[in-house]
């Protein structure tokens, strides 16, 4: 019987690194990720119990390599009444302008090569920032605009695409440009995103 897998985590770039992770240490499913109001997201996956206790296990010891903490928890069995809060229609949120929830099907058409390439993540606060950063990736690297994510209290997330080389300079080049800006939250580099992972963002 399938089970459920949580993992509540500070902010979308960190989500991101972990879910990717996961699915790729165990055999699980990201289904989703939910903004929580605050800087938090919650990893939604699915799988047998044995995986989704290990891609939880696995996923909290990346998240103590990155400097996080993470909540979790593993619904073995849940009840057919979960499926309201888990599973129900996305909106935007007219707050901050972003998603409540990070899905496969708000996609639909999303490139099958994309997941040849790698992935950039550079998230600030501040949208200032952020923009300052995206311009200085797009100049300083073959790479391409994947897409801008909001979860709140001025967190934005930017990600770019293209070859490992290419988005770690980007990356590196957008760092640096936030300067006195804004805050840099977390710059990754995902070299192989799984599908999983890839289906949750833009083209």
């Amino acid at each position: 019987m399938t089970s459920f897998g949580f993992i509540e985590v500070p902010f979308l770039s960190v989500a991101a690194v972990l879910a990717d992770h996961a699915a790729k240490t165990a055999f699980v499913r990201i289904t989703g990720f939910e903004t929580c109001g605050n800087e938090n997201i919650l990893i939604r996956l699915c799988g047998l119990t044995d995986a989704i206790q290990s891609a939880i296990e696995s996923a909290s010891r990346k998240a103590m390599e990155l400097g996080t903490s993470t909540i979790t928890t593993c619904m073995a069995a849940p009840s057919p009444g979960l499926s309201g809060v888990v599973d129900f229609p996305n909106a935007e949120n007219p707050l901050y302008g972003g998603r409540d929830q990070f899905l496969p099907s708000d996609y639909p058409n999303t490139s099958k090569t994309m997941n040849q390439q790698a992935l950039g993540i550079l998230e600030t606060q501040g949208l200032t920032a952020a923009l300052e950063a995206t311009d200085a990736m797009l100049k300083s690297a073959d790479v391409t605009l994947v897409g801008k994510e909001k979860i709140g209290a001025a967190y934005v997330t930017i990600i770019v695409r293209g070859d490992v080389a290419a988005v770690r300079a980007a990356v590196d080049s957008g760092r640096n440009a936030v300067g006195d800006l804004g805050k840099i939250i977390a710059a990754h580099v995902i070299a192989r995103p799984h599908a999983d992972l890839i289906a949750l963002l833009p083209k």
